[in-house]
């Protein structure tokens, strides 16, 4: 039903018949070939998890429509998983008017079975239009609304945030608290209110909860909420950082008071260049270590956290005069002195020792990483110019990986690397494009695992530092 009153320069001069007239302008249904069909219900879809994307013969596409969008998405996901090709199909033949009865079951099966290698697999793009298809044809109440909600979110997110890239900001800055509007929101709407507004987390806590009681759409929804959480350019973490800038502005303006109870995020370094290091627990031969510590100071580091797995006299007598080293041998006696036994797991000694080297840094360094002996930071600028420029509110940065190349010749120490290909600019197909043999196998071209490390910052209370 179209409004009685039409507003002055409306967006849409048809209203919303036009709005809907457009919507369903390509919604024709997608045509078969004779005797061809879409898989059937039962079909086997761990043969299809095994195989990748192939493209057909260019003149395949011209039999039908389903034939026609069979080839486009396989010229877009050549040499992937052929699940997400079956997953694509289906959406398209989903978002028309009709389609074979089976389509929607099928597409609810793809998930019910496969959603881990779908969403190890699949970029975001195709996510959201997962999320849009649970909307449309859902089977159950909250598979049909967590959908829709997270489709109708994402698609919003996708509007305003490509609008104010016309503001020549980049998305992970903020504005600036001096630079707001007076003017109304649209509708008649309040603002949001940086100090105690909790619009976003209840929406985001809503839609997780929602989601959380249908198992087939929670992985999907669950995964997208989390990225949405991490990704430091949305509105959600820039609202974040506009309220501790908030905060500390009432801080800073307030009249001096004894127990104020206001804190800050995180410890302030009041304009100065921060000072860093690294912590590494390592059972490594002395060259090796002696070579990660001469690295990193080398590159600036104030100072470097030793951790001896099992005692090695000769790094203890190597290094324990060092002036920027604290070396501590984690023998028997260092157990028993820190009230605890050995955990049997490597990892779970490494973060130990991290997290207390975190809490004794705090008068030597006001940043640090955890990395180990095999691990060398790579930066083209000085790492504490980097951190000074780390937002106060951020406790912690993450540094992604860069994974070396065969060395030139036997016995030369590795002189090239590359870098992850899911990274931000860099299209699906890379992986595919420069490993056509293996890519498929390849989580984002690399051998080793994608996490990177991270960088703390000292003098936080409460905080374990773990591995990744």
């Amino acid at each position: 039903m179209s409004s009685q009153k039409t507003p002055p320069n409306p967006a849409y001069p048809k209203g919303l018949d036009g709005i809907l007239e457009q919507m369903n302008v390509r919604r024709a249904p997608l045509s078969f070939a004779p005797g061809e069909a879409l898989p059937p219900l039962d079909c086997d879809l761990k043969k299809l998890a095994n195989s990748a994307v192939i493209v057909p013969s260019d003149s395949s596409r011209k039999s039908s429509d389903n034939a026609r969008k069979i080839w486009e998405l396989a010229k877009e996901l050549d040499g992937q998983n052929a699940l997400l090709h079956l997953n694509g199909l289906l959406i398209a033949h989903l978002r028309k008017r009709s389609q074979p009865d089976h389509t929607a079951d099928l597409f609810l099966r793809l998930w019910t079975d496969h959603s881990d290698l779908l969403l190890r697999e699949m970029d975001l793009r195709w996510k959201v239009s997962s999320l849009t298809t649970f909307g449309d044809h859902g089977k159950t109440p909250i598979q049909r609304s967590a959908g829709l909600a997270l489709s109708t979110l994402f698609g919003a997110i996708k509007l305003y945030e490509s609008e104010r890239l016309f503001s020549g900001r980049e998305a992970d800055r903020p504005y600036t608290l001096d630079g707001r509007a007076n003017g109304p929101l649209p509708l008649e709407m309040d603002a949001f209110s940086l100090a105690d507004g909790g619009l976003d987390v209840n929406m985001i806590g809503r839609l997780w909860d929602e989601a959380a009681g249908d198992p087939v759409i929670k992985p999907l929804a669950h995964d997208m909420l989390q990225r949405l959480i991490d990704d430091p350019r949305t509105v959600f973490r820039r609202l974040h950082r506009l309220r501790a800038r908030k905060l500390r502005r009432t801080e800073e303006n307030a009249a001096p008071e004894p127990d104020s109870g206001v804190t800050l995020p995180v410890p302030r370094l009041r304009g100065r260049t921060p000072k860093w290091g690294v912590v590494c627990t390592t059972n490594a031969p002395l060259l090796d270590v002696a070579r990660f510590v001469a690295h990193h100071i080398d590159i600036g580091a104030a100072h470097v956290y030793l951790y001896l797995d099992a005692p090695n006299p000769d790094a203890s007598a190597f290094l324990q005069s060092h002036p920027k080293v604290s070396l501590t041998v984690c023998d028997a006696a260092y157990w028993k002195s820190e009230g605890k036994n050995r955990p049997d797991a490597h990892q779970l000694r490494q973060t130990y020792n991290a997290t207390r080297a975190l809490r004794l840094a705090r008068n030597q360094v006001d940043w640090l990483g955890h990395v180990d002996t095999d691990e060398f930071i790579l930066s083209t600028k000085k790492l504490s110019g980097v951190l000074k420029s780390v937002p106060d509110d951020m406790a912690g940065v993450r540094l992604f990986p860069a994974e070396a190349l065969a060395a030139s010749a036997p016995g030369e120490l590795p002189s090239h690397f590359k870098l992850r290909t899911t990274a931000e600019g860099v299209p699906p197909s890379a992986v595919n494009d420069i490993y056509p043999t293996f890519g498929t196998y390849l989580r984002g071209g690399f051998l080793s695992h994608l996490a990177g490390k991270v960088f703390a910052r000292t003098g936080l209370s409460d905080v374990r530092l773990a591995i990744h």
